[in-house]
């Protein structure tokens, strides 16, 4: 059975503990806000981006040869996962969740006879990896949105993702991220970036009647342009989402540290004062007993 001290020692600890935790969900809150502001200000544009993608390819014919980024390279033999983690960790099951994700995706490509390759971003998914899959890890990013997370950021990985494709190291690029849905509540997105993946015409449109236009200079030199810029964009749509559902993870995890945190200083505060109260008691009664001896 503990002593007094011990336990006075343990709700002091407990109840530092519970500062922090308090002082982190606060921090987590703030930078949540910015994040999310981030994410819906970004989300129309990366909307748009993709509809008109769709709009130019849409317009090229069925027997046309397209730019390699929406073609890709005629087979899918070397697949590049690109892995969106955190660097720090206390966010709860948000890296759990993208690396649970990205084993599952290469043990079914693995198994299909496919050559995978891992980009990671952030040092908690590329730790995690590397015990069992670090023959699989070509790169690795980190300390990306410090201290504020930009277009640069994203433009910078798309550009790098670009060179590797280029230069034949992959067929297809495939994007893990957490989209940010509410504090409490983040998806895991698989989204495939190169070859980009349009949807079906008339898919999300709220068009009625279809719209003709006329391009200029050829759908094939617009499309030369736009993919790379588009790729960009979805990367860092991904980055935003990620960083929006990093915070909202960091903050409920953060409030269900703290009030665990309460309910255990109520629990070693009762356990405290009974333990004070039986010793009392205990030296009550050698005193009467005592006394009785006389």
């Amino acid at each position: 059975m503990p002593s007094l001290k011990d336990l006075r020692n343990r709700i002091s600890s407990v109840k530092s503990t519970q500062k922090i935790t308090s002082a982190m969900k606060m921090v987590a809150a703030s930078k949540l806000r910015r994040a999310q502001a981030q994410v819906e200000a970004g989300r129309p544009y990366a909307d748009r981006m993709e509809r008109m993608l769709r709009s130019v390819a849409g317009r090229l014919g069925t027997g046309s040869i397209g730019p390699r980024l929406m073609v890709g390279t005629g087979k899918d033999t070397v697949h590049l996962l690109v892995l969106a983690t955190s660097d720090r960790g206390l966010c709860g099951g948000f890296n759990t969740s993208l690396i649970r994700e990205a084993r599952r995706q290469i043990a079914a490509l693995t198994e299909a006879g496919k050559t995978v390759k891992v980009f990671c971003i952030g040092r908690k998914g590329r730790d995690a990896l590397r015990r069992d899959h670090g023959d699989k890890i070509i790169e690795s990013v980190t300390d990306i949105g410090r201290p504020s997370l930009g277009f640069l950021d994203g433009e910078g990985i798309a550009r790098r993702l670009l060179e590797l494709f280029e230069s034949g190291q992959f067929d297809v690029c495939t994007l893990i991220y957490n989209q940010f849905r509410s504090a409490i509540s983040q998806v895991v997105t698989v989204q495939q970036l190169i070859p980009v993946a349009l949807p079906e015409a008339g898919e999300g449109d709220g068009d009625s009647m279809p719209v003709v236009h006329e391009f200029e200079p050829e759908e094939e030199a617009i499309l030369a342009q736009l993919l790379p810029s588009n790729l960009a964009v979805q990367v860092f749509s991904g980055l935003l989402e990620s960083a929006a559902s990093e915070q909202g993870a960091r903050m409920t995890a953060m409030d269900s540290a703290t009030r665990n945190a309460g309910d255990m200083i109520k629990s070693l505060t009762l356990q405290y004062n009974r333990t004070r109260q039986a010793t009392i008691t205990s030296e009550l009664i050698e005193i009467i007993s005592g006394a009785e001896a006389l």
